[in-house]
């Protein structure tokens, strides 16, 4: 729907800010690739744009009256700088979930998406250069995917979203109110994206879903395959030389996934799957349908296919009743698990969910301090992992250049950052190479190494 307002001239440039997830940094990539098929520009690295569009994620508690507090710096640095306002646009899931209530508290949005409708946004700001103020939070029957420019430009790193949707309703959780039903993208769709990613410099690619391991299609030959059919299709592409995906369900671990860390060399030995507590009862009144041992004996068998893997997960402190013992049981599964990465929050109550209204909301300073010392057991973890890593070759996929001359970061197999220098004249690595170095500094969050040779 619309409402008047004066026209305005057509913008020039734009700016997509991203918040939360890797889906939301897909999608941003992906409205930054419909406005430039608009004849749009990027605007340059500090300067104003003409349309910014702010790609918002509804997960973290206060998260619509940080995007209030974004636009009203936007309207106060215009003012500031003595221009007019850019127009501006609020995208993502907190689109979704706050619709028309956006447009009556900020009057200087025009135009309201939500992550199903954005491959609407050139006609939407065709209507607010007309004047009027435009909504749009359709979920659609035809998926917004076809209608969405080709893929041409990538970097040795790239997403591709293949799920999207989340049908467990786990009572903390907005996604299946914001994202919609579980739906899969078609398996020629997403090798041909696939190919395009390559053809365009990405020598990985990480695939995304809110429930990404629920995917499912049939393959060119009309056979009903899963995530890992998918992967097992997309290594078959020749310069594509890692993939991985994110985010998993336990429940939806089957066993050719499983298999498929073993068989495909071409799958990292990476696995991020969410648990959220280490106490039965609340994963019961968090529906995540299943129990703490069953998750254990879910990595047990991962672990027996890729010894080497690397695990990573999602943790909720603080969820309505909890206890100190139950939190204890949360350490406990830390420690037993030995996580090499982990994300911790405090649960905050998201408005339309069954948690938001539970009995036993716990106090802030309470969760403060479970969430310090869930973080300093993660911590622990994590750097006895890295330090493992101390004396090994591994290869390290360059992804940019670091902040000092001659300096690289990229990525290990597990997914640590790795900085190295490279001194030898006339063989110096390009983004995308495989680099093989040999780890020699061990921190918390990263490594250092000395290279050894330009692997691919």
């Amino acid at each position: 729907m619309g409402r008047a307002m004066r026209s305005t001239p057509p913008p020039q440039t734009y700016r997509v800010k991203s918040f939360g997830c890797q889906m939301n940094v897909y999608d941003g990539e992906r409205m930054g690739e419909l406005l430039n098929a608009q004849g749009l520009t990027p605007a340059a690295e500090g300067a104003a744009a003409d349309l910014v569009v702010l790609n918002t994620c509804h997960i973290r508690e206060k998260a619509a009256e940080k995007v209030y507090s974004d636009i009203g710096r936007i309207v106060k640095d215009a003012s500031l700088e003595g221009g007019a306002a850019p127009l501006i646009a609020v995208a993502g899931c907190v689109a979704q979930a706050e619709g028309e209530e956006i447009m009556a508290r900020a009057p200087a949005v025009r135009m309201v998406v939500g992550p199903q409708a954005y491959h609407r946004l050139p006609e939407m700001l065709a209507r607010a250069q007309a004047g009027q103020r435009v909504t749009d939070t359709d979920m659609p029957a035809e998926t917004k995917f076809d209608a969405l420019p080709r893929r041409r430009r990538t970097g040795a790193t790239a997403f591709l979203t293949v799920q999207e949707g989340c049908d467990k309703f786990c009572t903390y959780c907005v996604v299946p109110y914001t994202r919609g039903a579980e739906i899969s993208r078609p398996f020629s769709d997403l090798v041909t994206e696939a190919q395009k990613l390559v053809e365009t410099g990405a020598r990985e690619i990480t695939l995304l879903g809110q429930n990404v391991n629920a995917w499912t299609g049939e393959d060119d030959k009309g056979r009903a395959i899963g995530l890992d059919g998918l992967i097992r299709a997309l290594a078959a592409l020749p310069d594509l030389a890692r993939i991985r995906y994110t985010t998993s369900h336990p429940n939806d671990m089957s066993e050719g996934l499983i298999a498929a860390h073993g068989e495909v060399e071409k799958l990292m030995p990476f696995l991020h799957l969410p648990v959220q507590s280490g106490s039965d009862r609340v994963l019961r009144a968090m529906n995540r349908s299943h129990d703490v041992a069953g998750y254990l004996r879910l990595l047990d068998r991962v672990r027996s296919v890729r010894p080497d893997i690397a695990l990573s997960g999602d943790f909720i402190v603080g969820f309505p009743g909890e206890t100190e013992a139950e939190f204890a049981e949360t350490l406990a599964l830390v420690d037993a698990v030995g996580y090499a990465q982990c994300f911790s929050f405090k649960y905050s109550p998201r408005p339309g969910t069954p948690a938001a209204t539970m009995d036993g909301q716990i106090e802030a300073v309470v969760m403060d301090d479970r969430l310090r010392r869930l973080q300093d057991a993660i911590n622990r973890h994590q750097h006895a992992f890295n330090t493992a890593t101390l004396g090994k070759r591994v290869a390290v996929l360059v992804e940019r250049n670091g902040r000092h001359p001659g300096q690289w970061l990229g990525k290990s197999p597990w997914l640590q950052s790795v900085h190295f220098e490279h001194e030898s004249a006339g063989s110096e690595p390009i983004l995308g190479d495989l680099v093989e170095v040999e780890i020699v500094q061990a921190g918390p969050n990263s490594l250092h190494g000395v290279p050894v040779a330009v692997a691919a």
